[in-house]
């Protein structure tokens, strides 16, 4: 009898583990497929300016940046030069920020900066050897 309770208990348990991982899997699946952007999606983009601004040229991008439609924060760095902003890409497009902002700044050294392929792959969150990232490679073969 305390033989077919263990047996019992671990058929259960193996059973109630599977499907936890199925569902795992399949939460994976879904979060992780690409979708359209939707009024509540927000994109972050960087403007690189190859010449030196003041603080007060700053201050004049960031208040012209905020009047752009579809912006929602600025963060103008004079030491670095470079303007980071987010934006509803519903409502705006970083490219056409840029081309506006070079008109009307005259600062035609600005330039949209794009991360290239291997920085992508770097900079993201799940490294390469952990387990939750072969798992998501599993699921992205697989289906």
């Amino acid at each position: 009898m305390k033989k077919n309770m263990i047996k019992k208990v671990a058929i259960g348990t193996a059973s109630v583990f599977l499907l936890l991982v199925g569902v795992l899997c399949i939460h994976i699946y879904i979060v992780t497929r690409p979708k359209a952007p939707d009024a509540n999606t927000i994109v972050m983009a960087r403007i690189d300016i190859k010449q030196p601004i003041t603080k007060a040229d700053a201050d004049k991008i960031t208040e012209w940046m905020y009047q752009q439609n579809g912006i929602d924060h600025v963060v103008c760095n004079p030491s670095m030069d470079n303007i980071v902003f987010t934006f509803f890409p519903i409502k705006a497009n970083a490219n056409d920020i840029t081309a506006q902002l070079k008109t009307a700044f005259n600062l035609q050294s600005a330039k949209r900066y794009l991360p290239t392929e291997a920085e992508m792959q770097s900079g993201c969150p799940v490294a390469s050897t952990s387990y939750t990232y072969k798992m998501y490679n599993f699921i992205k073969k697989t289906f």
